[in-house]
């Protein structure tokens, strides 16, 4: 298979669910039977500059003539479709989630955006989602047409079980800081269980947004809760997976998941799981292995962990069955191999 050029913005080793995907299927894919060939592309997405969108065209415009190019969504979403047009070489988008559904954006950046990415996703020959709830999204209301669309979820590592702390209960929530990870939510709903025993540690970059992440902090400190609430910051993938190791149960308040590999993560780890309706996360999580609450909501958020706070029992049951249906899930191998075989399918 020819090399593909993978058009990534920013900078590719960010702790995030979308940059983390990203890294993986470039690694496996040779294991998978070809070579994705990293392009880097200027900081600046989703929102970038004048001068960010020139650099962009640049770069994009000296690849090899006739090279493939995949460019991720965070990127492709904010390219003017005339811009990609005049490129004149195959084109394939690969979208995590769509950019207009982030949360912290005003009106106005969220009507551009998704008008943005509707034009680009036009434009390229095949479109790559990492979840079937953001595949039914790009059809529904992006127009794609469900046979240029193929679903790559996201791989999961082998792991080890998790063993838990037990006393106190050990919550776990994985995700950066942002408003769309909704941890200040979590806060609250944690603010109404302070009579159970439980400590919880908020592992993500605090470096993302200054703003929420103050603000979550300023939440924290209101309820009186800083010696049970922990943010941790972004960690190694060893401590985080010490952190899994530890936990007896994973949270998430998220406002909105394309797939959420943490959710994935804590499956594999045989975690019980207590999350939201948003997104993608009805289908990324088994019923039988969690208990949904909804989205921004910190009272039903606070009534679906208090269920499994009081009732050890229940939380084994969701526990064995997290454990079983983790084992069940792709690996990243076959994640790029996925991906590869919907790149070989665009006509050259």
């Amino acid at each position: 298979m020819t090399d593909i050029a993978f058009a990534i913005p920013g900078d590719i080793g960010l702790p995030t669910g979308g940059y983390a995907y990203d890294r993986r299927v470039i690694e496996e894919a040779p294991r998978a039977g070809g070579r994705l060939i990293h392009v880097a592309l200027p900081g600046g997405f989703p929102i970038p500059s004048p001068a960010e969108l020139e650099a962009s065209a640049a770069i994009l415009h000296a690849l090899p003539p006739g090279q493939t190019v995949l460019i991720d969504g965070l990127a492709l979403g904010a390219l003017p479709a005339p811009l990609l047009r005049r490129l004149g070489r195959p084109l394939a988008a690969l979208v995590h989630h769509p950019l207009a559904l982030e949360s912290g954006l005003n009106e106005a950046q969220r009507a551009q955006l998704f008008a943005s990415e509707r034009a680009a996703l036009a434009e390229v020959a095949a479109v790559i989602a990492t979840s079937p709830a953001t595949a039914r999204l790009l059809v529904e209301d992006y127009g794609v047409p469900a046979a240029r669309l193929s679903v790559a979820l996201p791989g999961t590592d082998p792991c080890p079980r998790a063993t838990g702390t037990g006393r106190p209960l050990r919550l776990l929530a994985v995700g950066s800081v942002i408003p769309r990870k909704a941890h200040g939510v979590l806060v609250d709903a944690l603010a109404d269980l302070r009579a159970q025993d439980w400590t919880c540690h908020i592992v993500g970059a605090t470096d993302r947004d200054a703003h929420e992440t103050a603000r979550v902090e300023a939440r924290i400190a209101a309820h009186g809760l800083g010696a049970r609430i922990r943010l941790t910051g972004a960690l190694s993938p060893e401590r985080l997976a010490s952190e899994f190791a530890a936990a007896d149960l994973f949270v998430t308040a998220s406002l909105f998941e394309g797939y959420g590999m943490g959710l994935t993560e804590a499956l594999a780890h045989g975690l019980p799981v207590v999350a939201t309706r948003a997104g993608a996360i009805p289908d990324t999580v088994p019923a039988q292995a969690a208990l949904l609450a909804e989205p921004g909501d910190a009272v039903s958020l606070a009534a679906a962990l208090r269920r499994l706070i009081d009732a050890p029992e229940q939380r084994c049951r969701l526990a064995d069955a997290a454990w079983h249906y983790g084992q069940s899930l792709p690996t990243w191998t076959q994640t790029a191999a996925t991906l590869l075989a919907a790149l070989k399918e665009i006509p050259r």
